[in-house]
């Protein structure tokens, strides 16, 4: 015997394509960027953006770049720290300018004399 309270509910396939699109939307939605907030994507491309560019610091010949800083949001290129020369703070500007994937760099590098 049967009773009529035991039947399976069985959702329509308007209701479950509507939950999967709902699904998609918010994990879409909650992997996007936004204007103070990187997506994953972005967050990975700037971890490898910071990485170029503190590498071709490092391998420059004649210049200490050990006291400088770098730091990459959505392709922009923050570059702080101590140098010892004018020459320097530029050269380093220059050298983060050329990795591939920066848009732009903001150079805080301070002077400091020996």
């Amino acid at each position: 015997m049967t009773s009529p309270y035991q039947t399976p509910i069985r959702p329509s396939r308007k209701v479950l394509t509507a939950l999967a699109a709902a699904a998609l939307a918010a994990l879409i939605t909650g992997c996007a960027g936004t204007p103070t907030q990187e997506s994953t994507g972005e967050y990975l491309d700037n971890s490898v953006i910071t990485t170029k560019v503190k590498t071709a610091l490092l391998n420059a010949e004649d210049l200490r770049s050990g006291d400088i800083s770098v730091v990459s949001f959505k392709g922009k290129v923050q570059l702080s720290g101590f140098v010892t020369t004018e020459a320097d703070r530029q050269k380093a500007e220059l050298i983060a300018r050329d990795v591939q994937g920066v848009k732009s760099v903001t150079n805080s590098i301070e002077v400091k004399g020996q």
